[in-house]
């Protein structure tokens, strides 16, 4: 249930704090006033888009916060719990729009995501305004409407799942039939792209030790020439490093003998020595190793542009070559194999789609009872909502039974749509072929009504629930919500004193000029205040005793009607 709203910068509101009560709260005011822009704002909670027009002019952001009591929703505190937000018995949404671009969304003091905010609004909130007529007009809802009130949902799970498999398998059998067509071409195909690459047969890292050779190959001369000057200096001539190491040896031994107090030992020297030596034999030994060979640079380089051209080919490095192969080798096998794995896919096929069949079959049972359910459960609406002779149809123009299993879509295998016939002689019509805003604002109401008994959402709000009905309609439209309001929080947008009067709790919005600004105010009517504006609505400017009368008349009729009992007065 929404508690507490409160929205800043939005629109023509500066700042705004609403309290909502338990059943049926009205909002009522004039036109332009900002009644339905607070509607807006509330939408912004349930994940709805944002763009910078909604921020009110000369303010860098919009703030929207509500307050809900959740304790009588365990499913969207155990949600709330595994999407890793606290849980309690109040939920606290936020949501700030900056003009920035840096918008940002909270649950219950955490950081949250749009996604986040869809997830848990599909509980909280159900907004029935334009959009939910046309909701309910597009044929495509309507199969998921009556599965709803039906219960049907399980049988759609259980019919989902298998449906799914099966597409997965008939997609796999779509592959693996094209590649049977093409089985000669592309076997073709890889049989040559896989010999261009095995009679080159490259090796892990081969191009590496090939430019690696190359480069020795081609500078041999300079190795040698480098090698042999290292010997040199440092053992090969007479005034060689090791020569002088040698003398410097000799000398330390002559120190030690005249003063022992030296703390340098012999051997460090002659470990010197003998590394030293060790580098230039080994040196020596390299510089005899190296030599030109033009014969063995020519197989490289002839070497090394096989293995470029192959890199060309596939994926710039030798790495990229040998997984190619590997790919084209695997494909291969999976080529040969086809007919093998179709067998396979085609048994488990058939095997699902009788699975398939049987699900869609007991699914339509099932959604055929609900139809018959939800004829009679609206028709008992609608007839009370002043269209006494209207009849409505969940129509079925297809259903399984009747269909391929290869037709079956993933709704399951009925195509279904909601007809109504208004009055007496009429023949039943699709939804949105009429023409009467006042009949579609029933239906709509009905259907509300009688999906309110097995919903599970906290508060529903109408907004231009009046829409095209007017006197006896318009009380009776009244008294309709105040039975939904017994099993749901209901919020109401009106312009008609017939469906005011039922309120339990009466918000009237006005809209001021306050230095040079345009604002909009909410406030909490007393019985007086509240006797005032449904006289007001009754009597527009010319407000007299006798309208005044009326009102309290009214509002006393209403009070005598429990909430959720329509009965008759």
């Amino acid at each position: 249930m929404l508690n507490d709203l409160s929205i800043k910068n939005f629109a023509i509101i500066d700042e705004l704090n609403v309290s909502f009560g338990k059943g049926l709260n009205i909002i009522s005011g004039e036109t332009g006033a900002g009644k339905s822009i607070i509607i807006g704002a509330v939408s912004l909670l349930l994940g709805e888009r944002a763009t910078s027009d909604m921020i009110r002019a000369q303010t860098d952001s919009t703030v929207v916060e509500a307050l809900f009591d959740i304790s009588a929703y365990g499913g969207l505190r155990r949600k709330l719990e595994e999407m890793g937000f606290p849980a309690s018995d109040e939920l606290v949404v936020r949501r700030v729009i900056s003009r920035s671009g840096k918008n940002k969304v909270s649950i219950n003091g955490q950081m949250a995501t749009l996604a986040n905010l869809s997830a848990i609004s599909e509980s909280l909130i159900n907004i029935c305004g334009q959009h939910e007529h046309q909701v309910i007009l597009d044929a495509e809802n309507h199969v998921g409407i009556l599965d709803e009130f039906g219960g049907c949902l399980d049988l759609f799970n259980e019919y989902s799942a298998v449906y799914g498999r099966y597409v997965e398998i008939r997609a796999q059998i779509n592959k693996l039939e094209e590649l049977r067509r093409s089985r000669e071409e592309k076997t073709e195909l890889l049989k040559f792209q896989l010999k261009e690459i095995t009679d080159i047969n490259p090796l892990p890292g081969e191009d590496n030790q090939l430019t690696a050779e190359k480069k020795v190959l081609v500078n041999a001369q300079k190795l040698a020439d480098l090698a042999g000057q290292a010997y040199n200096l440092l053992y090969g001539d007479g005034d060689s490093v090791c020569v002088k190491l040698k003398d410097v040896q000799n000398q330390v031994k002559q120190i030690k003998n005249i003063d022992d107090s030296l703390k340098f030992a012999d051997t460090d020297v002659e470990a010197g020595y003998i590394t030293l030596q060790e580098a230039a034999l080994a040196l020596r030994d390299y510089g005899k190793k190296i030599f030109f060979d033009p014969e063995r640079l020519v197989v490289i380089d002839e070497r090394l542009e096989m293995l470029s051209r192959l890199k060309r080919k596939h994926g710039g490095t030798l790495e990229s070559v040998l997984l190619q192969k590997q790919k084209i080798e695997d494909e291969l096998k999976r080529v040969f194999f086809v007919a093998e794995e179709l067998e396979g896919l085609g048994k488990e096929e058939k095997v699902i789609r009788e699975n398939l069949r049987q699900k869609a079959l007991a699914l339509s049972a099932q959604r055929k009872k609900a139809a018959a359910k939800l004829k009679s459960a609206v028709e008992r609406e609608i007839h009370e909502l002043n269209m006494p002779h209207a009849s409505f149809e969940a129509l079925f123009r297809e259903d399984a039974a009747g269909k391929k299993v290869e037709d079956y879509g993933p709704g399951g295998g009925d195509e279904i749509e909601f007809y109504l016939a208004a009055n007496v002689g009429e023949g039943l019509k699709p939804l949105n072929k009429i023409a009467s805003g006042g009949e579609l604002s029933r239906i709509v109401l009905a259907l509300k009504n009688v999906l309110s008994r097995t919903g599970s959402v906290a508060t529903i709000i109408f907004d231009e629930v009046d829409n095209g009905i007017g006197g006896a309609t318009a009380e009776i439209v009244g008294r309709k919500l105040k039975e939904v309001s017994a099993n749901h929080q209901v919020i109401c947008i009106t312009h008609l004193p017939q469906i005011a009067c039922y309120g339990e709790e009466h918000l009237h919005v006005s809209k001021k000029v306050a230095k040079g600004r345009t604002m909009t105010f909410v406030e909490e009517m007393d019985e007086e205040r509240r006797i005032e504006e449904i006289s007001r609505m009754l009597g527009g400017l010319n407000v007299t005793e006798t309208t005044r009368e009326h009102a309290r008349e009214m509002i006393y009729g209403s009070k005598k009607m429990k909430r959720g009992n329509v009965g008759n007065k």
